[in-house]
């Protein structure tokens, strides 16, 4: 027996075994998305799963075969940690949750519904690498079974049984599955069920990819810096073990999804479709437009990952969304300190252009103040026709929407 098909047992086991737990999640063709890019887009919605999300798989075949452990140790303020927490109950057994002190009191709670009377969550640190060395240290000091998130190869294991719902489910298979990458334990799984013959793409957000760094250097290496927009996927380092089944992928199949972007597909999910998706959930089906033309007339699955979305982000997910789109843009506007200034300013505006944020602090030793202000417009054309009327009555602007540190430091 080969290692692909010794492998692909052991996934179709952890398969069989799971439906005693929860049913498999539903393959479903998508007409929206099908009919957008001229494709036949299947979406696996693993965003329906009992935690919202496909961690549950890989908790449940860790912890089914670790023979005797009693205690199971993590560290996740996410979607891991739910998923532990809901198999801690179903088998039994006692689960420490190490949490950053940071994370949302509905993350919190969410967990402790999951895990009942079997979970005990400790807040520990400010950031997550002081809340994992905590949970290390008393894995080790009491004597329990750590389950990593990704870099534990029963827990690549567990995440391949999507790969063999997928085999069940669509026996012809697809041209091309589209999967999210954040440590690497969902790709290195479904990778190794299909083997070399199916054709992946790898998507990462673009302020943590870890995977084309590992790719581009042959061995996993540490980000400098890594953006948590996509918390579910910005990983500073991808895993050895998953690196270690991902190694010989192609640069090109490796895909970088911008934060903003991700927006915009969320709230389309959203408004559309009526799903859910959080940042990493929305990866796969985000990288679709860039791949346009390969994927036209092609069979395409694409795994939406997670759904646990916090909607009290739904504010910032409409600005960024806004802003990439660019029906959105905040300007430093130099502004005449005289009587009938702003009115002549006002009057350049179009009819479709919405002031939404307005600030100007008059200064009495200078001709001139600086207004920041925020424009939202019904397109994104509309603001050239403005800048142009702006430019024609001598006001002096400075289009900030897209520099980074002003627009954090002032918006």
């Amino acid at each position: 027996m080969s290692e692909i098909e010794e492998f692909r047992d052991r996934a179709r086991a952890a398969m069989v075994a799971m439906r005693s737990v929860f049913p498999a999640t539903p393959l479903l063709r998508n007409d929206h998305l099908s009919d957008k890019f001229n494709a036949d887009i299947w979406l696996k919605r693993e965003d329906l799963s009992p935690v919202r999300s496909y961690k549950l798989r890989g908790a449940f075949n860790a912890m089914r075969r670790a023979q005797g452990a009693t205690l199971f140790v993590c560290a996740s303020a996410g979607n891991h940690a739910q998923g532990m927490a809901y198999m801690c109950r179903h088998f039994g057994v006692l689960g420490v949750i190490f949490m950053p002190v940071t994370t949302p009191q509905q993350k919190i709670e969410k967990t402790k519904i999951f895990g009942g009377e079997f979970v005990e969550i400790r807040l520990i640190g400010d950031y997550f690498d002081d809340t994992l060395a905590e949970a290390q240290d008393f894995c080790a000091t009491e004597g329990g079974h750590f389950l990593a998130p990704f870099d534990d190869e029963d827990v690549i294991l567990g995440q391949a049984s999507i790969a063999a719902e997928i085999e069940a489910e669509m026996p012809g298979g697809a041209d091309l599955i589209v999967l999210p990458v954040g440590g690497g334990g969902l790709s290195a799984g479904i990778r190794s069920y299909f083997g070399p013959d199916q054709r992946l793409k790898f998507v990462e957000p673009a302020g943590g990819m870890s995977l084309a760094a590992a790719v581009d250097a042959g061995e996993p290496v540490t980000l400098n810096r890594v953006d948590s927009f996509v918390d579910g996927a910005a990983v500073a380092r991808i895993g050895e073990r998953p690196f270690a089944r991902l190694k010989g992928i192609a640069a090109e199949d490796v895909l970088s999804a911008p934060e903003d972007r991700i927006c915009v597909t969320m709230l389309e999910m959203l408004n559309i479709e009526g799903i859910v998706l959080e940042p990493a959930g929305a990866l796969a089906v985000d990288v679709l437009g860039a791949i346009r033309e390969e994927i036209r007339g092609k069979r395409v699955i694409c795994i939406t990952s997670g759904g646990n979305f916090d909607f009290e982000r739904l504010p910032e997910v409409k600005e960024r969304a806004q802003r990439f789109s660019g029906v959105k843009k905040y300007l430093i506007l130099r502004l005449p300190q005289r009587p009938g200034a702003l009115k002549e300013f006002l009057n350049l505006l179009g009819p479709n252009d919405d002031i939404a944020r307005f600030e100007y602090l008059k200064k009495s030793a200078r001709n001139f103040g600086s207004v920041l202000i925020g424009i939202e417009a019904r397109e994104a054309a509309d603001f050239d026709g403005l800048f142009a009327r702006l430019e024609d009555s001598g006001f002096a602007y400075r289009d900030i929407t897209q520099d980074t540190i002003l627009a954090e430091f002032l918006i």
